[in-house]
């Protein structure tokens, strides 16, 4: 009796640790292993009913917004307009960015148009009144940005200023900075022959490189969704059930493939555009891959918490402020070219509170620590259609704003509600 039992206790005790780790990975959806299309989907119902509600929203929002304006005006889903804009988008997008990075501290930003507006002045000063090349006009301008993110950091992490005040004297005073490196004239054209303008204006991506860019990114995404079941499963960690991830790749091809293939009936899609989806990707991989974009989500959850496990607080804060200052400032130098000039209206309040409104529109969490870079660029979509539809339709610009407002304040509250509903099921 005493062996047997000795025997049944050991084999219980073997069982616990393999239990146990079920058990956590069943009770943490970051380690939820999908069992079969059954699995999947009773674990996408599991993360909206809990209130993890990702890009969806936002998703859904700008299809119903592409077909609203299609049935209003079939140009409005042309192939000359949706690359218009993208192409459009993308300056905004940048700056809206560094929102994302910003929003995911807790913090804000509110001069971002005007370092925009200022570091667009200093840029064509320097090419155009004192006669230097592109590129170190381009520099000077990305260097201010840079400058003005580092004088926030230690404004933040030394003296203690809130971000919303300092933001907002900068608002103030790099417009004023803007009106004086402009001078009496106040506007300054670019130089036609700068390969800025070449860049940002006529340069697209067309035929079978686009095709290969399409490629590129199923290739990456297989490879990301590879690495990370290899690790997993290196951990004792459920790993996704591949045949959805290879219906996702399958789905991204085929649906970036047809897309492309539209785009390419008119210009296919710009430079620019590129760029900013470039950034968006690396600022993803940064959040989600990196130990600074894990402190970035720490901090942004509780910073208090974040300190005494030994993150260094300070050094986030800076790194993050001076990434939104520098994109701010790249975005205006860019939003210049495609404008061909700089003016006392360039980084006016429009710039600020598209820049903002687009992150929160794309889903970051204006109460910190959650949030994507993709929000950046689904925000900045849906306010770049909402503008071109309503230009099709010869809306005023009023009503633009007007509906704007609207679409944030339905986004605020999706927030809001989401929270409320993380929360009480205990995901926080």
């Amino acid at each position: 009796m005493s062996d047997t039992g000795t025997e049944a206790s050991e084999d219980r005790a073997e069982a616990e640790p393999e239990a146990t780790a079920v058990a956590a990975d069943l009770a943490d959806e970051r380690l939820l292993q999908s069992k079969g299309l059954s699995g999947w989907l009773q674990m996408q119902v599991n993360r909206l009913r809990s209130g993890d509600l990702g890009n969806l929203p936002v998703i859904i929002g700008l299809a119903v917004i592409c077909i609203g304006f299609y049935a209003e005006n079939a140009r409005f889903l042309s192939s000359r307009n949706i690359v218009s804009i993208t192409q459009y988008a993308a300056p905004i997008g940048i700056i809206a960015l560094g929102i994302v990075l910003v929003l995911l501290l807790g913090q804000i930003d509110l001069s971002v148009g005007s370092v925009s507006g200022m570091a667009a002045a200093v840029m064509a000063v320097l090419m155009v009144n004192q006669g230097y090349s592109t590129l170190v006009g381009m520099l000077a301008g990305i260097l201010v940005g840079v400058a003005v993110g580092a004088f926030y950091g230690l404004l933040f992490t030394w003296i203690g200023v809130p971000s919303f005040v300092f933001s907002l004297a900068g608002l103030l005073g790099f417009q004023g900075v803007l009106l004086l490196v402009l001078g009496e004239n106040g506007t300054i054209n670019l130089p036609s022959d700068s390969y800025l303008l070449e860049f940002t204006r006529f340069s697209f991506v067309t035929g079978w490189q686009s095709y290969a860019l399409v490629a590129l990114l199923v290739l990456g995404f297989l490879g990301s969704q590879y690495r990370s079941s290899v690790k997993r499963r290196a951990a004792g960690l459920g790993t996704p059930w591949w045949p959805m991830v290879l219906a996702r790749a399958a789905l991204l091809g085929g649906g970036l493939g047809f897309l492309t293939y539209y785009v390419n009936i008119d210009r296919g899609f710009s430079y620019l555009w590129i760029l900013f989806v470039v950034l968006v990707m690396f600022a993803d991989f940064a959040l989600r891959r990196t130990v600074w974009g894990r402190h970035v989500f720490a901090v942004g959850g509780n910073v208090e918490a974040a300190r005494r496990s030994g993150i260094k607080v300070n050094r986030v804060f800076m790194s993050v402020f001076v990434l939104t200052s520098t994109l701010a400032a790249l975005g205006g130098l860019l939003a210049a070219g495609l404008q061909t000039s700089v003016s006392q209206a360039s980084g006016t309040t429009d710039t600020n509170l598209t820049a903002i409104a687009a992150a929160v529109i794309g889903g970051t969490s204006l109460f910190g620590g959650r949030g994507s870079a993709y929000s950046a660029l689904l925000g900045i979509l849906v306010l770049q259609a909402i503008t071109s539809g309503l230009n099709l339709a010869g809306v005023e610009s009023e009503v633009r704003f007007m509906v704007t407002g609207a679409v944030l304040l339905i986004a605020v509250a999706i927030d809001s509600v989401s929270r409320r509903a993380r929360s009480s099921s205990g995901r926080g």
